[in-house]
């Protein structure tokens, strides 16, 4: 008959377990350990399976649905141009071919994204997305393409991986995964009355106003704009 014997664990065996117990189990991988036993020379192969963490699962999650917009039109179109033809970069032209793109970031003391506008003689595609992007500056600036699925420069990335079907009846985006669609982008009669909206902030990022003359190839359209942000 074999005594039983109490097996003493090496200062070796001992270390790689509280390391093995430290684990974080917000790695991706999964780790071969390899331990040898000081005394006995054996070795065992561990494997460490691990999970992803919640903040990992949602980074991939995709953004949350964004509620529809309030929207309206106003037939005084003769004093709404004549305000606007008073305000600096009230009065923009988005040239035949063309979609202008005017991103509004959210602005920390507002609510409400809030917009109006109006064309002269013609009408014009419009629509509304949400960049799910920190916010770096409140500064609205103006990006203009040749098609309405191609941003204007090489360090801004395109929201849209195509568009299917037109503008007249209504253009789907096909979306990557950061963007949001709120208004479809399609003709409105802006030429007759003043189109206007707004919509409360889902949370932090940056609207996209686009404004798509691209289907016109002969005309270029006098914008009357106005977006702010209301409390």
């Amino acid at each position: 008959m074999i005594p039983n014997q109490d097996v003493k664990k090496s200062t070796l065996e001992q270390e790689l377990e509280s390391m093995l117990s430290q684990c974080s189990v917000e790695s991706k991988t999964e780790d071969l350990l390899m331990i040898q036993s000081e005394d006995s020379g054996k070795v065992d192969i561990v494997k460490v399976e691990t999970i992803q963490s919640d903040t990992e699962k949602s980074e991939k999650a995709p953004p949350p649905p964004l509620a529809p917009p309030s929207t309206w039109t106003s037939a005084n179109l003769r004093e709404f141009k004549t305000h606007m033809a008073k305000e600096k970069h009230g009065v923009l032209t988005v040239r035949r071919g063309e979609v202008l793109t005017v991103r509004v970031p959210t602005h920390p003391n507002g609510k409400r994204l809030c917009w109006e506008f109006a064309t002269d003689d013609y009408d014009i595609g419009f629509g509304i997305y949400f960049d799910w992007t920190p916010v770096t500056s409140t500064a609205v600036t103006l990006q203009i393409s040749e098609s309405s699925d191609e941003e204007e420069g090489e360090e801004t990335e395109s929201p849209w991986h195509g568009r299917e079907g037109d503008v007249e009846r209504g253009s789907v985006y096909r979306l990557r995964s950061r963007y949001g669609e709120i208004v479809q982008v399609y003709r409105r009669d802006s030429h007759r009355e003043v189109q206007a909206g707004s919509h409360e902030y889902p949370g932090e990022g940056v609207y996209m106003l686009k404004l798509d003359n691209s289907y016109s190839l002969m005309r270029n359209k006098t914008l009357y704009l106005h977006v702010y942000y209301s409390s």
